[in-house]
């Protein structure tokens, strides 16, 4: 895609097509939601869009990795920068907004599986402060990211309430030279899940912090992903491979969900082959201690010693985050709980970047 010669990530939040969501026939309803700018300054923005899945959600029941979404229609979209998340009951007050456009149009016909982005507006953020995009749309199935840690509103008329309910733009795109394109890619720990909904204390927005600014940081972490659905090579491994870099932190829900050693292996295997066929450099990290019960240890042991024996030949790093996170005695006990807490993050963020400092410097 032409979007990506041109923008890179500008947030540290994850937002993704996680699940899916239904409204009556000709509802209308606006969404406003709220992420967070890493990097201030003057600069011209395009907002991403993809109306296919990129994961499994829960049991994959309803939502699965790779679901062509239906069509639905944006009537109208506006963007405006704020100094701090509103809430709901503060909404109608906010002022600044720019209208945004499709191709020169107000209104947007989403076709099935369709990547789109907005036409560039130019924006002037503080580092810290959020960009506020809205969103007027209707449709009868839409994807959307139900675990989101970032503020997002609906208003169906009848005032603003907190609901995720929305389709997330999945790239904040900032057109802003930078040395290198980071993503980081993993399941709910990646995301951010364990820390504070807009605290931005997930451990990769704590390590991009004290990583240069020269570089963009596009957090792809999803809540119940597995390393199969990144496997399939589908619309989340696109998006991961539009960069140079990526950290990929997969295998907990896989575990979880019973899969096999061999097959956790064999999907790890492919992700980061197909990342390193795209000409990615790939720092792979060992599977997370979470808690697991003995059968799950036992296949966890096996996929994290596959890692560190066998792939560390096929990728340029592997870093190991077992000490830093599990228990001295039971590593497979996550003693900063499974989905890390803030010290967690902390600790995890200051282990790795001696090793990105290094891949970055290059």
């Amino acid at each position: 895609m032409e979007f990506f010669k041109k923008y890179t990530s500008n947030t540290y939040a994850s937002a993704a097509n996680q699940y899916l969501f239904e409204m009556p026939k000709d509802v209308v309803r606006t969404s406003r939601i709220f992420y967070k700018i890493s990097v201030g300054g003057e600069y011209e923005y395009s907002f991403l869009y993809s109306n296919i899945t990129d994961s499994t959600f829960a049991d994959g029941s309803v939502s699965h990795c790779n679901i062509v979404c239906d069509s639905w229609e944006i009537l109208g979209a506006r963007v405006a920068v704020a100094s701090h998340i509103y809430t709901a009951d503060e909404l109608d007050d906010m002022t600044g907004f720019v209208e945004l456009t499709f191709d020169g149009n107000e209104h947007k016909s989403v076709g099935p599986g369709e990547f789109f982005s907005t036409d560039s507006v130019k924006l002037n953020a503080n580092k810290g402060d959020y960009i506020c995009l809205e969103l007027k749309f209707t449709g009868e199935t839409l994807p959307y990211h139900e675990e989101t840690i970032i503020s997002a509103f609906i208003n169906d008329g009848e005032g603003w309430v907190a609901c995720q309910k929305t389709p997330f733009a999945c790239m904040i795109g900032c057109n802003r030279a930078v040395k290198h394109k980071v993503a980081f890619l993993g399941d709910s720990i990646t995301q951010g899940i364990g820390t504070a909904t807009d605290s931005y204390a997930h451990w990769n927005a704590v390590l991009s912090e004290m990583l240069p600014e020269e570089n963009a940081y596009w957090n792809l972490g999803i809540g119940y992903a597995r390393a199969s659905d990144a496997a399939s090579d589908g619309a989340w491994l696109f998006k991961v491979k539009q960069n140079d870099v990526a950290v990929v932190c997969m295998g907990v829900n896989d575990l979880l969900q019973g899969r096999t050693v061999d097959q956790i292996k064999n999907d790890i295997t492919t992700i980061v082959t197909n990342l390193r066929s795209a000409g990615l450099t790939v720092i792979l990290q060992t599977v997370p201690p979470f808690d697991y019960d003995d059968d799950r240890t036992a296949r966890w042991n096996a996929v994290n010693d596959y890692i560190k024996t066998v792939l560390c030949d096929k990728v340029d790093a592997v870093f190991d985050v077992v000490p830093y996170l599990g228990d001295e005695d039971q590593p497979q006990r996550a003693i900063y709980v499974g989905h890390p807490n803030v010290t967690g993050c902390k600790v995890w963020a200051e282990a790795l970047y001696p090793l990105m400092k290094v891949v970055l410097s290059k």
